[in-house]
């Protein structure tokens, strides 16, 4: 009986494909707003202005810190949970990785090579990445730590394939 493995879907799936668009939709209406209140009550001259450079200047911090934060925002979002609602299955022969839009990926387990944790994480959670190296496509794909039944899914694999998992 194959064994089943689910990532926990706390928010629905448009959401999750549709996260990036939204937040990138609202710093535009921010930086809009921003942008109305500075040119409605900012006041210019067209002359070289030691005013006029500090405004500008100010403007281009605004921007530049609503893009970045937007990036950030979205960058960690996906790190945390762009893996929800995928479900990951261990038959007799191979590992099938199923996201929640219906794709599938299949690593046959003779061909795993490594079972491993990345030792430095700079958005969490930590990855383990599961990958193969024998045959003649390379692959590789990675859990994380939000997976349910993590341990015993990680102790399933290396007892079937005989890989130790490394973790620092």
């Amino acid at each position: 009986m194959p064994e089943v493995f689910h990532y926990p879907a706390l928010y629905p799936g448009w959401f999750i494909d549709y996260f990036d668009y939204l937040t990138w939709c609202l710093i535009v209406v921010f930086l809009s707003v921003v942008w109305v209140v500075f040119f409605r009550f900012g006041k210019f001259s067209y002359g070289v202005d030691l005013g006029c450079l500090w405004k500008s200047a100010v403007m281009i911090i605004i921007t530049t810190a609503a893009i970045g934060t937007q990036r950030f925002i979205s960058v960690k979002f996906a790190a945390e949970h762009e893996q929800d609602g995928d479900s990951l299955r261990i038959t007799a022969g191979e590992l099938l990785y199923k996201d929640r839009n219906g794709l599938e990926r299949k690593l046959p387990l003779n061909e795993i090579t490594a079972i491993y944790q990345e030792t430095v994480t700079y958005n969490p959670p930590p990855k383990i990445y599961i990958v193969t190296g024998k045959g003649p496509a390379r692959d590789s794909l990675f859990v994380t730590e939000n997976l349910q039944g993590l341990e015993s899914f990680l102790s399933l694999l290396s007892s079937k394939t005989g890989i130790s998992v490394k973790r620092p």
